[in-house]
């Protein structure tokens, strides 16, 4: 049976209250039902950034990371007990081996996976590996390893990349009920447009290019895993199952290329 090539996804993963939010959770369970069913999936959170590339946990996932405070006790008792996909270490170190160092870790999901991910797979039966966001690499590295993860997609693995296309916590304001604001209003626009030209000499220079990026993006760890993204789509185009705001500021954008 000939497997088809799966898609690749920006998937903005929303607050952590998303996960017992069934309602606001919708947009992201209808997507994942129109998403073919991948053998396993190789995500890359904002949540987990390394000097260098590793793997996460390997094997199934009953030790979820809750990382975040302040919120209510029902989060901290969720599970997601995926199976654990040691399977694709050895075809993703295969794809690596020339250029990077891939380290082992034994750390488990962070909230930038599972809470999408309970709506998107709530059964759980999806195999997962987690990777890390290397800081160290720059926006064209970033590019280049999306790239050579590419071919995975032709043996039935979904390459999922999570953040939030705006991300300005310092302007959070959780009684928000106004209009969005211009400013990432304007950002997430310009990254629709760009990604639709797939204008990727753009997109590896947003931080310069893109209006209000530092206001968007005081650090930059939730922009990045579009770049990984980027990459192993290959040129495939892109579209928006997911579009929207939070708050005023936080963008719902999420992005499936191919």
């Amino acid at each position: 049976m000939t497997i088809k090539k799966m898609p690749v996804l920006f998937v903005s993963h929303g607050s952590p209250m998303l996960a017992i939010d069934s309602k606001n959770g919708s947009a992201l369970t209808q997507w994942g039902d129109n998403l073919p069913k991948p053998k396993a999936i190789l995500v890359f959170s904002a949540h987990w950034e390394t000097n260098t590339l590793a793997f996460g946990q390997t094997s199934d996932h009953h030790n979820l990371v809750y990382d975040f405070g302040g919120f209510p006790k029902a989060l901290y008792e969720i599970q997601y007990p995926a199976p654990g996909a040691a399977k694709l270490v050895e075809p993703i170190a295969n794809l690596l081996k020339e250029k990077y160092e891939i380290l082992f870790s034994k750390r488990g999901l962070d909230h930038g996976v599972w809470v999408p991910f309970l709506h998107m797979w709530p059964k759980a039966d999806v195999p997962i590996l987690q990777m890390t966001m290397p800081y160290s690499f720059s926006n064209q590295e970033l590019l280049d390893l999306g790239k050579k993860l590419s071919p995975l997609r032709e043996q039935g693995i979904l390459i999922t990349t999570n953040g939030t296309l705006t991300h300005n916590l310092r302007e959070w304001n959780p009684r928000h009920t106004g209009t969005t604001e211009e400013w990432a209003l304007e950002f997430d626009l310009w990254t629709q447009q760009a990604l639709e030209n797939n204008d990727i000499d753009s997109l590896l220079n947003w931080e310069q290019q893109a209006p209000h990026a530092k206001r968007n993006h005081p650090t930059p760890e939730h922009f990045r895993p579009l770049l990984i993204a980027l990459g192993a789509a290959n040129n495939d185009a892109a579209s928006f199952p997911i579009e929207g705001f939070d708050y005023g500021i936080f963008s719902k954008r999420s992005v499936q290329f191919g």
